[in-house]
Formats: structure tokens, sequence, C-alpha cells
């Protein structure tokens, strides 16, 4: 029989639908029970590409007895973290916060209050058993201690983290700052194998977009290096998947050839951004093909047939782990025959498996520089179909606002460099989409088949925003600018905490949890409040809104000795400082021939621009009586000081580079 959970939207509480356990979504309905019977809650939090929440759940939440323990003493709420990620953040917070690892699946013991006072990850089942055994005793014989434990654990979480963080000190922006930070990622840099030193090794796409600004003013070729260097390794590495594009979450070792095989879209979305902006620097054909691939992928695998992104995809397929992935020779032989021998060298397959269960990853030699051959490339279409025929990883195929817009701006990041429209119609369906299904008169968190309750979150608008801005630069129509500006009023209103200047994680009319958190780091996925002020920075001079960009300064001048002493989680605040101290170039292109211009621009890497233009008269503060009565003029201007207009890209590209306010 199933439980409640059959009702849900996600795919992650559905997989959980038939569990024995009497589990609950979120909701006042469980909140409630557990006050009228004095029971602990037991909070279960996944989804649905994690590996160890599928062990976990086919171990302890499929067993019969373990279930009737679990009913028996407490209230269980199952949460899916990607649809509820305000749930996630604060009870993962209080799981740290007992000296203990955060991950998924993250299971924590709560008062009928809310109130955390015990936690943990996995469990197998027979500790799962006596720890439930456990924390009923203890709840009922030491409850004076426990309500205590939760207090203090409660106020803990509801001090904000800019009280313990932020310093309110009238820093100035400097070159030196940025130096300073480029020296720590550089000791902390793997020099063999590309990325930051440590197993197991994510991506963290910020910092390397970071080194790409740092390059760009200082020329410093090491910084370059550093991420030329990571990007190859990673397209050459298992985590990469060489037949099909797209990247796994991280890599379990240094190398980056045994990946943890979910592949998840925010991770495709900013690699897609990084790609795109290291081939503006370089033209390396490899990272080319990796957009290509990727993004072949995405269209492939990850879309929904009116436009948007799904989520994930798992990394099991009939639940073995990489099954769908990886090869064994005599699979190999079977699809390629006598050309195997040159896949196997190619990708250093080897006869008994170069990973585990006589398996092979498929990864390039790191050393090569060999590109691929016609003929491999028509063996890897070979095994591409043969493999489409194998059982698939499950699909988490909800649609998230805050990762569709991500993938908008990787997109337009990849229209940009390439020139290629297809990127722009992929990007241009996928906000259709939104528009049409998870927007109203609020933005919503998530669609499957429905939109979500839940309110967007911060993280939501602000990537909403990012990419509404962006699609304005590259299309110059206004009206995805207006709806930038509409967006960003709101979060302002809605989200805005005015006593300490920065955004709240969930709206004000949000429900309200034991914490109202502020997500002020990066990690794989950028801070929002780092990408909001980014926001208020660039819509503050494209749209003339010096209040806007006063608020930008003074959110980063508030984490400045923390932005440089910690980089590798404030990356993206980081990336916000370089436009800071290297001023942005107002790029205006007005007249009959704009859009034709804005595509040779923009396949130049123009770090510190920020373009607008029509073909027409416009009221935009940057365009009023901008406009030739023949002809296209291309204005550089930075902090309201304007170089003469020119009508040559080639000359503009020298006045960006070139001009000081």
């Amino acid at each position: 029989m199933p439980n409640r959970l059959i009702h849900a939207t996600s795919p992650y509480l559905l997989q959980h639908a038939h569990n024995p356990v009497d589990w609950y979504e979120w909701s006042t309905e469980a909140l409630q029970k557990a006050k009228a019977e004095d029971k602990p809650i037991l909070v279960s939090i996944g989804y649905s590409s994690c590996h160890w929440c599928h062990v976990m759940e086919h171990e302890s939440f499929e067993n019969a007895a373990i279930a009737d323990l679990m009913n028996e003493h407490f209230v269980c709420i199952k949460v899916d973290r990607e649809e509820r990620p305000d749930i996630d953040q604060v009870y993962m917070e209080a799981v740290q916060a007992m000296q203990q690892n955060g991950g998924w699946p993250l299971n924590v013991f709560l008062t009928p209050d809310q109130k955390p006072f015990y936690g943990g990850t996995y469990f197998p089942p027979q500790n799962w058993s006596q720890l439930l055994k456990q924390i009923d005793h203890t709840f009922k014989v030491k409850r004076k201690e426990i309500d205590e434990s939760a207090n203090d654990l409660a106020q803990h979480l509801q001090t904000s983290d800019l009280k313990r963080f932020a310093q309110s000190n009238d820093a100035t922006f400097k070159q030196e700052q940025l130096d300073t930070m480029y020296q720590i990622l550089l000791k902390r840099y793997d020099t063999v194998w590309g990325g930051i030193e440590k197993a197991p090794k994510f991506v963290m796409p910020s910092i390397w977009l970071f080194l790409l600004r740092y390059y760009a003013s200082t020329q410093n070729k090491q910084a370059l290096e550093m991420v030329t260097h990571t990007l190859r390794q990673l397209t050459f590495g298992g985590i990469y998947d060489q037949l099909g594009g797209g990247f796994a979450r991280y890599s379990v070792d240094g190398e980056w050839f045994a990946p943890h095989f979910e592949k998840m879209l925010y991770d495709n979305a900013q690699l897609l951004s990084l790609y795109a902006e290291a081939y503006s620097i370089t033209k390396d054909p490899i990272f080319k093909e990796t957009v290509y691939e990727t993004v072949r992928w995405l269209a492939r695998e990850m879309t929904h047939p009116a436009g948007g992104f799904y989520s994930a995809l798992d990394a099991d397929s009939e639940g073995v782990e990489g099954k769908f992935y990886t090869w064994t020779e005599t699979e190999l032989r079977a699809v390629l025959g006598n050309d195997t021998e040159k896949l196997m060298q190619f990708y250093q397959a080897t006869a008994e498996g170069n990973w585990e269960h006589g398996r092979n990853i498929l990864r390039r030699d790191p050393q090569t520089t060999i590109a691929e051959s016609d003929e491999i490339k028509k063996l890897k279409a070979k095994l591409l179909v043969a493999r489409n025929k194998r059982i698939r990883p499950g699909l988490d195929d909800k649609i998230l606002t805050g990762w569709n817009a991500m993938t908008i701006q990787g997109l337009v990041d990849c229209y940009k460099a390439f020139n290629d429209e297809h990127f722009l119609q992929l990007a241009l369906g996928a906000i259709s989409f939104l528009e049409a299904d998870v927007i109203d008169d609020k933005v919503h968190r998530a669609w499957k088949g429905k939109r979500s309750a839940t309110e967007g979150f911060l993280e939501d608008y602000a990537f909403l925003i990012q990419a509404y801005t962006s699609l304005y630069q590259v299309t110059f129509n206004e009206g995805w600018l207006y709806k930038a500006k509409t967006w960003c009023e709101y979060v302002l209103q809605h989200f805005m905490d005015s006593e300490e200047g920065f955004f709240f994680y969930s709206s004000n009319t949000a429900e309200t949890l034991i914490a109202r958190k502020k997500e002020i780091f990066d990690n794989v996925i950028p801070g929002s409040n780092a990408v909001m002020a980014r926001n208020l920075y660039h819509l503050g001079i494209l749209l003339d809104r010096e209040d806007w960009k006063v608020q930008a300064r003074t959110m980063t001048t508030k984490l400045l000795h923390l932005i440089t002493a910690e980089p590798v989680y404030t990356c993206h605040w980081a990336v916000l400082l370089s436009e800071l101290i290297h001023e942005p170039a107002e790029v205006v292109i007005s007249g009959s021939e704009a859009l034709t211009l804005r595509t040779e621009l923009h396949q130049h890497y123009l770090p510190f621009a920020i373009t607008a233009g029509s073909t027409g008269e416009s009221t935009l503060p940057l365009l009023e009586n901008r406009l030739p009565k023949s002809g296209t003029l291309i204005y550089v201007c930075r902090n309201k000081t304007c170089q003469l207009p020119v009508n040559e890209v080639a000359t503009a590209l020298n006045q960006i580079r070139n001009f000081k306010s």
C-alpha cells in the first residue's frame, strides 16, 4: 500500500511512496501531530539522484521491522532538499553545529516544536535500529536535558551569520585584494590534475570564473594556465561523459577519474559559462567540443518538450552505481568488434577493467594533446547508440526555477562565444517555459506537472534576474530588462533585511521555520546574496540606479575581509569585487546594425563590460539621444564619462581595454 508521499510532486518523495514507513511531507498536519502526541520528529532529507539516499531507503526504510520502530515512536517527515532548500539549510547547519559531517541523506531528530537535538547522515540498518530505540528512550527519560540542548541549538541557528562574520568598515577596493586571493588559490591548486587539491573533488566553477577575470585584469599567464589546465583535465577525466557529454557532480579521487555518476543541471549550467569564457580567450577547440557535446546532452536527455530543463540524472541504474556509463571489455567488443583495441587504447580501458567489478570508466590520457580522430568519433557514436539501449538511470524530471535560470545564463554565454543561434533558442525556450508554467504574481520554486505551492527562494529570484539581464544584453529586447527590474524590486521588498543590509533566503510571506537564514557563502552553487549583489550592480549601471550600485558595494565591503581570506567559498563575491575594482565599461551600440556589431563584440572576452543597444529610439538612460541619423555608433563610457563614439568593433575594443574614467 502506498503511503502519503504518493501525492507528492517530488520524484525523490515519490521514490519513498511505497515504503512501509508512515511518511509525511513537511506540512502543518505532520507538525501538529507531533505536538498533539508529544512525539519527536524525524526529518529525513535527500534528493532523487543521491546514491546513499537510495541505499538507506533500501536497507532501512523498506525494512518492515525498522519501519515499525519509526512509525511507533516518531512522526516521520521526508524532505526533498531541492524542493525545500530552506529546511535543508537549517537542519544541515544544526548537524554541523553538533560536530557531525554534513551530507545526504541527512537524518535529524527534532522536538515537537521543530528544534533539532540529534542528527547524522547515512546509518547502516543495525545502527539505525539501535539509534531509533536509544533516541526514543532518551526522549522519554531525559526530556528536560533534550529540551535545554535543543533550545541552545535553536538559538545558535537563529543567530545571523552576518553577526558572526560581517564587519562594517569603510574599506576601499583595490587590486592588491585580488592579488591576495590569487595567491591563496595558487597555494591550494593541484598543479598535476588541476582543481583545488583534495579528494573528493568538486569543480567549484566560480573559482575559475574569478581566475579568468584576474587574468583579464593582470595578464598573469599562470592564472590562465590554472583554469585551462583544470578544464582540459576535466574534459579528459571520467567525471566527463566521454560518449554523451555532460559532467558528473564530483570525482571521488583527486584525478577527476571516478565520478559519483549523478549528473546535476546546476553543475553543467555553470560549466557551460566557464568553458565558453575560456574559449573566448584561448580559442581552444577542446573547449568548444566540450560545450557542444554538453549542450547536445542537455537537449537530448534533459529538456522537457515545452522547453524547461530537468534537474538531474541518477548515479545508479538497475541498482548499480555507474552501470549505465561503464563498460567491460566484452561489452565493448560486442559493439566495436575489430576496432575495440583502438578505442580501449584512446580511452585507457583495460581487459581487467580500470575501475571496480571488471568495468571501465572511459577517460582520455591526461598527458596527450592528440585530438579525437574521425575514426574515434565514429566508434564513440556507435557506443552511444548501444548505450542508449541500456536501462537508463532515473531522471529527476522536476523543473527548478533557479537551476533553469542558471542554464539560461550558461547558454547565453555560449551564444556570445560561438554566435550559434541554437544556444539562444534553447535559452529562450527555457525562459518561455518558466514564464508560462512557474511564474505568476511571484516566482515558484518548482514544476512537475504543475507548479509547486512553495514560493521560490532567493536563489530562484537572483538567478532569474541574472538570466533576464543577460538575455537583454544579447538581444537588446528591453522587455527582458524591465522584467529583471520588476523582480529586483520584488526581492528588495520581500527578502531584504534592512537592519543588516543583506537578503534572507526565504520571502517574508514564506512559512516560518525555526530560523530564517541568509546564504552568504558559495558552495558548488554560488551564494544567492553574492548573485543578488551582482544583479544590483549590473542593473544599477543599465538602469542608472545609483542606490542599487551603492547597496552592492556596501554588501561587498561588509564581507571584504572574508572574501580576501577564504576565496574558495567566496569566489562569486570575488567576481563582483573584480568588477567593482575594474569598473565595467558601459558599451552602447545604437543604430541599424546594432545586433550585428553586438555579435562581433561579444565573441571577445570582455568581463568588465556591460552592453546595451537598440536599432531605434529608446528611453533607457544609457540609450537616450544616442540614435544616429544613419549607420551605427558604438559608445564606450565608464562611470558616466565617455569616449568619442566609433563605428568599428576593433576601435571600440581598444577603448574598452584602455579607457579609465
